[in-house]
């Protein structure tokens, strides 16, 4: 509660990203299987949610799987994507009675069918909720995004539709799959590793980095709290001069 009275409502970032980073090392760390550790992360992300939406913080990004983890184990793989249909089957009420809606990035076709139209239905169910968006990026990768887009762009410019030489950052980002979202103001990354690891490389191109030692596992709503503290003391730039951020 202490930490909780330390944020200024006035300076809230307006969309936070967050690698969750850490179960496979919270449950080794304790003897026990991978797959614990990440049935466990499925906590500290109810917590996360919950803490973002008291804050009425309007964007939260959560990177749940990445591209590169579908060179994982078959089993942990299929244990990540069981845990993900069934969270998305338990959580739906409680995203609706918060008014939380659901958003998702990456590549859906390499989804297994029924972790998709779970996906999709939770989705449209919603659509109708006015506040926090929840964007989970799944079979997400910043490069896969970015390939994508040119593939696109390269499409739209052969037909005619699009004229290479005035392609503007405004023309590029519509073909990303974040468009329309705000990017990132602030990115968390727990579990101590200081890499950014093929998430969202355009967006966060003036994102506040916040590392913390902390295990995803293990991440609540006080470290949620320090990292919005932590993010507030930062002075925003934009390449511009101190003295030029503060005049008025």
């Amino acid at each position: 509660m202490q930490l909780r009275k330390q944020i200024d409502s006035n300076k809230l970032p307006s969309h936070v990203a967050i690698i969750m980073d850490g179960n496979g090392r919270w449950a080794q760390h304790k003897g026990l299987d991978r797959i614990f550790g990440h049935q466990q992360g499925v906590s500290a992300v109810r917590e996360v949610i919950e803490t973002a939406a008291e804050l009425e913080i309007g964007f939260l990004t959560l990177y749940a799987f990445s591209t590169e983890n579908w060179g994982r184990p078959d089993e942990e793989v299929s244990a990540l994507m069981g845990i993900m249909v069934q969270s998305l089957s338990n959580e739906t009420d409680t995203l609706l009675k918060n008014n939380i809606r659901l958003k998702a990035i990456g590549d859906m076709e390499r989804l297994a069918n029924d972790v998709r139209e779970r996906l999709f239905e939770t989705i449209k169910l919603t659509s109708v909720s006015t506040g926090l968006n929840l964007i989970i990026a799944l079979s997400y990768s910043s490069r896969w995004e970015i390939t994508n887009a040119a593939r696109k762009i390269s499409i739209d410019v052969k037909n005619g539709t699009l004229n290479p030489n005035s392609i503007t950052e405004e023309d590029f980002e519509k073909y990303l799959t974040t468009y329309g979202i705000p990017d990132p103001e602030l990115l968390i990354r727990t579990s101590g590793e200081l890499r950014i690891s093929n998430f969202l490389l355009w967006q966060v191109a003036y994102a506040e980095l916040y590392f913390t030692e902390t295990l995803w596992p293990d991440f609540g709503k006080d470290d949620f709290y320090t990292a919005i503290i932590d993010f507030q003391k930062r002075e925003r730039r934009f390449g511009k001069t101190s003295e030029q951020v503060t005049e008025k």
